[in-house]
């Protein structure tokens, strides 16, 4: 199964990493062609790619404003094809990558996208350039942000782009410590796992999109969030889009209790603010920490 990285990209990764050193491995992601000016507090900056401005970088409230009290977060998991995502209203599907094949299918207008993972980017890009609408906001990650630049600069002109910034390995800064991140105020740590309060300004990675997306999903306000095909245990297995010919590699199987971790703090977090977690997928792992199966049913909204 092959990641589709290009070999020169590999070769940046591990000069990056012989020449900066562990805390600063992650320069990887944006060296040596984009730059981010302008980023302060999660509001704004602009994206420049080998000198030539790309894309102004928005915040949440663009999100925010598209979604309602309910939001399904839909993977591409096996189980996406026995979902009813036709239930699903209007803006309320935050697509995690391959989902994106939903659009104009099951799902109309989705909320917005997500990809994280550039190896995605540089396998997919025919499928981002065909499903992705112009007004669809984007949740991209700093490598994601630059592959995409790599294939096609022009692409991510005139759209709507939100920053995915890790916030244990920052744009711009070295890799930040325990200690540092605890003190931050909207970062919550328990047992290795995170969940920021201000996923604006930068989320906790934890080995799947779809601890990022959920994090900016609560920060919405929205009342329920929801998951479909978010399968996680059984992720080495063809995507909903794949067939047994072209499973793409994935880390996310062996990542399964770093993403569960991460998952369960961000369910404690929401229980707090009194907003509720449903798992529709009868598959998924996160039935192993107590988000049982919830059949989807149609929204009130």
């Amino acid at each position: 199964m092959a990641s589709d990285r290009p070999f020169r990209r590999k070769a940046i990764k591990l000069l990056v990493q012989l020449l900066y050193g562990r805390r600063r491995a992650h320069f990887h992601a944006w060296l040596p062609s984009l730059v981010i000016e302008g980023r302060a507090d999660g509001a704004g900056g602009r994206v420049v790619y080998r000198g030539k401005p790309v894309v102004d970088l928005t915040g949440l409230d663009v999100v925010r404003r598209r979604a309602g009290t309910r939001i399904v977060i839909v993977g591409s998991g096996p189980s996406v094809k026995d979902s009813r995502l036709d239930l699903l209203p209007s803006r309320s599907a935050l697509l995690l990558n391959g989902a994106i094949g939903l659009t104009g299918q099951q799902i109309g207008e989705p909320l917005a996208v997500a990809i994280e993972d550039e190896r995605f980017v540089w396998r997919h890009f025919a499928m981002i350039r065909r499903h992705v609408a112009v007004e669809t906001p984007l949740l991209l990650s700093v490598g994601a942000i630059r592959a995409i630049c790599d294939l096609d600069p022009d692409f991510l002109r005139d759209r709507t782009v939100i920053l995915i910034d890790d916030i244990r390995k920052p744009y711009g800064a070295p890799r930040r410590t325990d200690a540092e991140l605890g003190g931050f105020d909207h970062a919550v740590l328990r047992d290795g796992a995170g969940f920021s309060t201000r996923p604006d300004i930068a989320v906790f990675q934890g080995g799947s999109v779809v601890v990022s997306a959920l994090q900016f999903a609560l920060a919405t306000g929205a009342t329920e969030i929801g998951f479909i095909g978010v399968d996680i245990a059984n992720a080495d297995a063809p995507r909903f889009y794949e067939d047994d010919g072209t499973a793409a590699f994935s880390g996310v199987a062996g990542a399964e209790g770093r993403i569960l971790d991460h998952i369960a703090l961000a369910r404690d977090v929401a229980a707090k603010r009194g907003v509720r977690l449903a798992n529709h997928s009868a598959v998924s792992a996160l039935r192993s920490i107590g988000l049982d199966y919830v059949p989807l049913a149609p929204s009130a909204e």
